[in-house]
């Protein structure tokens, strides 16, 4: 569970258990109020003088309080037990688990929608990031949003990676969730809800295609993990190196980067010339035909510049 989820869950509970407080008060306030001394008031609201009977408005109050006490007990006491595994999760009606599953997508579909929880950038990052950011393509204006779009499901050496250092015919790829979030999902992408028609919803959102190269004999990770020695003393030291120290650490760590990637018909091309294998990283027979057929790698390679039409035009314009 996130740290989040789990703030959010402490909120709710105090929440919950400072209603259920204050409710007690309003209760006891009106069960004792003719044991307060001083005269008697018709008004009920009073919580002094003394009261001849119990009025309507005390048993309403107390029905109604009581109810919303032990509702908000109930609710709690279901929401922990799940949480805990004390039981399983009561199955919701169809049709509210189609329209919860249908809102997700709908949110997911659209690009410049944002989300209140920034989920994919929550975990740990590779060591890439602390230097090049979330969007660390920015020269190549026409196509810096397709590529930085990569950056979600695909490790920075799957792309980077230099051929000519490491021979491409000893690759190997994976899903590797380096973020410790824990999942129980597929990764995000590999399938499509034929009833919807979008990707379908899970909750890996974190795991990328790495590729693992043999290095002296071993196989290696070639992500920069915080793990590896290298990327450790750089990490530690970075702040005090001096602008000569830091360019020779950091040719060090790029000594098998690619400085340009690979462009997008090293993948996105039949299946059998694709650079990733995605029915080995268990992409559905839609997913491959999608992603192996796409219109914008030609696009992208026979087009420099992309005219809008004016749609909305003012007086005296033609």
């Amino acid at each position: 569970m996130s740290d989040t989820n789990i703030v959010l869950i402490a909120y709710v509970v105090i929440s919950v258990l400072l209603f259920i407080l204050l409710g007690i008060a309003i209760l006891v306030m009106i069960d004792h109020k003719a044991r307060i001394p001083g005269r008697y008031h018709d008004d009920p609201f009073h919580i002094v003088g003394v009261r001849r009977e119990h009025p309507v408005i005390a048993f309403l109050t107390t029905l109604i309080l009581g109810g919303v006490i032990l509702t908000l007990l109930g609710e709690s006491a279901v929401v922990i037990g799940e949480r805990l595994g004390w039981f399983e999760e009561a199955a919701k009606p169809e049709l509210l688990a189609r329209l919860k599953e249908e809102r997700y997508s709908e949110k997911m579909r659209h690009f410049h929608n944002a989300p209140h929880v920034d989920v994919i950038n929550l975990g740990k990052k590779p060591a890439c990031f602390y230097c090049h950011g979330d969007y660390p393509h920015s020269k190549t204006r026409m196509i810096r949003t397709l590529l930085n779009m990569h950056t979600q499901f695909i490790g920075c050496m799957t792309c980077h990676t230099d051929e000519k250092k490491i021979p491409e015919a000893g690759y190997r790829f994976a899903w590797l969730n380096y973020s410790g979030i824990p999942v129980r999902g597929r990764p995000f992408g590999t399938d499509i809800d034929p009833a919807t028609g979008y990707l379908i919803p899970t909750d890996d959102v974190y795991s990328k295609i790495v590729v693992y190269a043999r290095i002296d004999g071993e196989e290696t990770l070639m992500e920069a993990t915080e793990d590896k020695p290298e990327v450790q003393e750089f990490l530690a030291v970075k702040d005090q190196l001096s602008d000569v120290d830091r360019e020779a650490m950091k040719k060090r760590l790029h000594r098998r980067v690619r400085r340009k990637g690979r462009f997008c018909d090293r993948c996105h091309a039949p299946e059998d010339r694709s650079y990733l294998p995605f029915r080995k990283l268990g992409f559905s027979e839609t997913r491959i035909g999608d992603l192996t057929n796409l219109n914008i790698t030609g696009i992208v390679r026979k087009y420099k510049k992309f005219y809008l039409p004016k749609l909305f035009r003012t007086g005296g314009e033609d």
